[in-house]
């Protein structure tokens, strides 16, 4: 019963607008080979839902048991509770936090997958999706666990993309980058600067036709708000080197 959780890059990311409190989006979204998590679950009496792997970080602010209670109020069954009174989940992490890789949103994914098959759910991809939507944006694409999609609206919208095959070399500084304060900064800083027309079609590009035409802060709009919240990203960053997510993660491919 174990199940692996991989990071992802951006190979772009541009914001589009700001609707209901949140930040909409076009992105691509490309699963890293090499680089996952492994969630599994391990038989063990317990008294409580319990996490293992995460370090100080308590089981209520895990993503993986906020998607528990999801499920639960989704299905609303004895069986859920029941499993997790005899098995406990234990997490090998090698995706660093803080890094835009996605680490927390995949490791809940893959847990929701896991969940679904070893206790026989019947819930099917697109509500798993849905439900995984409510707790995190970038859930949903560890969900499909496509090798590449366009992802777009508030995260809920992941789109296949047969994307142009390229090695992922990753480069991550000892910059923690909280993600919340760099989408607060981008929205007090630098939403009123957006011009969609600047990537334009960009959703049916190679990743690689789109990082010919552009450089690390046009690629992505996350990495100008980064820039500003976390200045000492300046120190770091290389030339030939993008950004992912809201960071602190370059690559290149």
């Amino acid at each position: 019963m174990t199940i692996k959780a991989h990071a992802k890059i951006n190979t772009f990311l541009k914001i589009t607008g700001h609707k209901n409190g949140y930040h909409t989006l076009l992105s691509r979204f490309v699963k890293v080979p090499h680089l996952y998590d492994t969630i599994s679950f391990e038989p063990a009496k317990c008294e409580h839902f319990t996490i293992e792997g995460c370090g100080d970080v308590a089981v209520e602010e895990n993503t993986i048991y906020k998607v528990y209670q999801a499920i639960r109020n989704h299905m609303d069954e004895c069986i859920l509770t029941d499993f997790f009174k005899y098995h406990k989940v234990v997490i090998q992490k090698n995706i660093p936090s803080g890094a835009g890789l996605g680490g927390g949103s995949s490791d809940a994914a893959a847990f929701m997958r896991l969940f679904n098959e070893v206790c026989k759910l019947g819930i099917d991809t697109p509500t798993l999706a849905q439900i995984g939507s409510k707790v995190g944006a970038d859930i949903p694409f560890f969900v499909y666990d496509y090798d590449a999609a366009n992802v777009s609206g508030f995260g809920e919208v992941v789109e296949p993309f047969e994307d142009e095959a390229f090695e992922i070399e990753l480069y991550t500084p000892t910059i923690h980058c909280d993600t919340a304060l760099v989408y607060k900064t981008f929205k007090k800083e630098l939403l009123d600067k957006i011009e969609p027309s600047i990537f334009k079609g960009w959703e049916k590009l190679s990743s690689k036709e789109v990082l010919a035409q552009v450089d690390a802060v046009e690629a992505n709009d996350l990495y100008k708000a980064s820039l500003i919240a976390y200045p000492e990203l300046k120190e770091v960053a290389q030339e030939g080197w993008y950004f992912s997510g809201s960071g602190s993660s370059f690559f290149r491919i």
